[in-house]
C-alpha cells in the first residue's frame, strides 16, 4: 500500500510543481508531516535518536529535493522507473559497511543502466531533470542503508519525527522567501504527500528497518516504480515509444530480477560468486 501511494505521488507531485515553486512546496509538506509525527509522539526525541535522525533526515531531504526539482522538467513515468534504481544502488552503497557484493547485482546495474539509455534516448537525451532523479536514487540508496546499520533497536516514530523536522528546517532555509498562500490542488498534493508519503510511509519504514536488512526493504520498495509508471500512464497521460518502452521494461527487469535475487540467497542461502 505504502509504494503504491509513493508511486501515485510522482504525479502528484509532477502537477503541484508546475505550479507552486519547488521549496515552499517541500517545506509546507514536510512540516505537516512533521505535526503529525509529533502528535503520534507526544515527546522529545533523545540524544542519539536527534543525533540519528539528523543525520538520515538530512540525507532523505537531499533525496527529495533532487527528486522534486528533476520532476519539473522530466515526466512522472522516467521520474518513478529512474528513483527505483535505489534498490540497485543500496547493496553498492552497503560495500562501504563491509557488506559483500553479489554477482547479480553487478549484472542488474548493468542492465538498469541500458535501459536507462533507451528511456531517456541516450547519454545525450538524458536531461537535467533525469540526472537529478538519478541522484536522488543514490541518496535514497544511502538513507535506506544508514537507517539499516543505526535504526535496530530505537523507537521507530521518534526517529521518523527527527526525519521529518530535519527535512522541514533544510526546506524553510531556502524556500520560506518564495512561500505564499497554495491553490487548492497544491494543498491536496501536500496533504497525500505530506500526511501519507512521507509522515505514516517513513514511519513504517523506519519501524521496519528495525527488524529487517536493508536489501530486504529494497524488495517491498521495488514495486514503487511500477505503481509509478502505472500512473502516469492512467492519471497523467504519458505514453512511451518503442525505445522507451525496452528501456523501461530493462529498468523493472533489473529491479524485480535483482531484488528476486537477493530474497532467493537470503531464503536459500545459496552461495555466489563476488
Amino acid at each position: 500500500m505504502v509504494t503504491a501511494v509513493w508511486g501515485w505521488t510522482f504525479v502528484l507531485v509532477k502537477g503541484a510543481v508546475t505550479q507552486y515553486p519547488t521549496l515552499p512546496f517541500l517545506q509546507i509538506r514536510f512540516a505537516l508531516a512533521l505535526l503529525v509525527m509529533a502528535l503520534l509522539v507526544r515527546r522529545l526525541p533523545t540524544r542519539r535518536e536527534l543525533r540519528i535522525g539528523v543525520i538520515v533526515g538530512a540525507v532523505l531531504a537531499g533525496g527529495y529535493l533532487t527528486q522534486t526539482a528533476g520532476l519539473t522538467s522530466t515526466s512522472p513515468g522516467n521520474a518513478g522507473l529512474i528513483t527505483g534504481l535505489f534498490v540497485v544502488f543500496t547493496p553498492l552503497l552497503n560495500r562501504i559497511f563491509g557488506a559483500r557484493i553479489r554477482w547479480w547485482t553487478w549484472v542488474a546495474a548493468v542492465v538498469s543502466l541500458a535501459g536507462l539509455i533507451f528511456l531517456t534516448g541516450g547519454p545525450s537525451g538524458m536531461g537535467i531533470g533525469d540526472v537529478l532523479v538519478l541522484l536522488c536514487a543514490v541518496l535514497f540508496a544511502l538513507h535506506i542503508v544508514l537507517l539499516g546499520r543505526w535504526s535496530p533497536g530505537l523507537p521507530a516514530a521518534p526517529l521518523a519525527m527527527v526525519q521529518m523536522g530535519t527535512s522541514a528546517l533544510i526546506f524553510s532555509v531556502g524556500g520560506t522567501w518564495q512561500l505564499h498562500a497554495p491553490s487548492g490542488s497544491v494543498w491536496f498534493a501536500i496533504v497525500i504527500t505530506g500526511v501519507f508519503a512521507s509522515a505514516f510511509g517513513f514511519y513504517i519504514q523506519t519501524w521496519s528497518q528495525g527488524f529487517i536488512s536493508a536489501n530486504r526493504t529494497a524488495l517491498i520498495l521495488a514495486t514503487e516504480p511500477a505503481w509509478a509508471l502505472a500512473a502516469a500512464v492512467v492519471l497523467a497521460g504519458q505514453r512511451l515509444g518503442l525505445l522507451q518502452a525496452v528501456g523501461a521494461a530493462l529498468v523493472l527487469a533489473a529491479i524485480v530480477g535483482h531484488e528476486l535475487a537477493s530474497l532467493k540467497f537470503e531464503t536459500h542461502g545459496q552461495p555466489s560468486q563476488p
